[in-house]
């Protein structure tokens, strides 16, 4: 295939791909207007407040990518799983200790300043990826439904982060509630990449986590069997592939990425752990970017961009136009429902096909 044809084609699966995504966002936001409307509320000036919000000046947009670059990482982690036929739904509690293991390694290590932000993400990465394993392991070996094994692991995550840092921890001098100590300078991702925001270098450790995603997936062996177990598992097995391998091995893989959502807040946003009174809701957020992305990285990108900007513009929504912020909800919830009335579609088609061949 010439090298025109190849990009032809690459340029049409990406159209069609993004076909959904983009209709599904104009229903939302149809539908949002709506609401507006029956709010009372004035729908010209309640989004004249939110594309200020998002994007009114640099540092305003350099905010909007703050709010999504942990959904990037907790997106590819549900994207991940999903291609191996997974739903990793302990996406929280992963992400809860891999921010206490790499808190821990910003201010208890002494490391120069090029490679202690490396170590501490990688600490966070091990933390989630173990966490993660447990699933892995009790789905392949023993059969147990990873959806179940994952809720229950987020509650124990939730309160194991808990007792560590009440217990190990905690810093004595802490002014405000329970927290870790600071992490050194030489951990710290740097901040301002646009002046007047929190933006940090974590962007680009999340822009090279979609793309080494991609890269895995569709470009190497072990990615080629991860896919081909979530789409055919006996298939997979009856080819030679170890479907409890890849099980875990996604699994493993799928917590590392929600690691890196872990550290990577911490590293350049929080600068501590602070005491988790509950879930943050990045991992069930990461669910609705995985599948309005159309579990593909530069979807998920795309996807964490446009909730990152709706979690950014609905309180601004809400001060500035009087908008009830349940309205950004609803939009939420219309985009992710339209998506999956789509491949509910697909499926409703595909089997109807596959009836009519048998009774021919």
């Amino acid at each position: 295939m010439s090298p025109a044809n190849r990009i032809g084609k690459w340029l049409k699966a990406a159209s069609e791909a993004l076909t959904v995504p983009v209709l599904a966002t104009a229903l939302g936001l149809l539908v949002g207007t709506l609401f507006i409307l029956l709010a009372g509320k004035n729908p010209l000036e309640a989004y004249a407040a939110f594309a200020q919000a998002v994007a009114g000046e640099p540092r305003m947009f350099g905010e909007t990518l703050v709010s999504s670059i942990p959904l990037v990482f907790t997106g590819l982690a549900v994207m991940l799983a999903f291609r191996c036929g997974l739903f990793n739904i302990g996406v929280e509690g992963q992400y809860l200790l891999a921010q206490v293991f790499a808190a821990w390694a910003g201010f208890a290590l002494v490391l120069p300043g090029w490679l202690h932000p490396v170590v501490a993400m990688l600490a966070g990465m091990v933390a989630g990826a173990l966490w993660a394993s447990i699933v892995g392991l009790l789905k392949a070996y023993r059969g147990v439904h990873e959806v179940i094994s994952s809720i229950m692991l987020n509650y124990t995550g939730l309160y194991l982060s808990h007792y560590l840092l009440l217990y190990y921890l905690r810093d004595p001098g802490g002014a405000f509630g329970a927290a870790t100590p600071a992490i050194r300078p030489t951990a710290a991702l740097t901040q301002g990449l646009i002046a007047g925001s929190r933006l940090h270098t974590g962007l680009w450790v999340a822009l090279l986590a979609a793309f080494l995603v991609w890269v895995f997936l569709w470009k190497t062996p072990a990615g080629y069997e991860v896919r081909a177990v979530g789409l055919a598992p006996g298939a997979a097995e009856y080819g030679g592939i170890s479907v409890a391998k890849n099980i875990v091995l996604a699994m493993a893989l799928s917590g590392a990425l929600t690691g890196l959502a872990g550290a990577v807040q911490t590293l350049g946003l929080n600068g501590k752990f602070y005491e988790p009174g509950g879930f943050v809701g990045y991992g069930f957020d990461g669910i609705a970017v995985a599948l309005v992305g159309r579990n593909h990285p530069v979807g998920v990108v795309l996807a964490a961009l446009l909730f990152g900007a709706l979690e950014r513009g609905g309180p601004i929504m809400q001060a500035v136009a009087g908008v009830p912020r349940a309205v950004i909800w609803v939009v939420q919830g219309t985009v992710i429902f339209f998506v999956a009335v789509e491949g509910l579609w697909r499926f409703l088609q595909r089997r109807r096909a596959a009836q009519e061949v048998k009774a021919a």
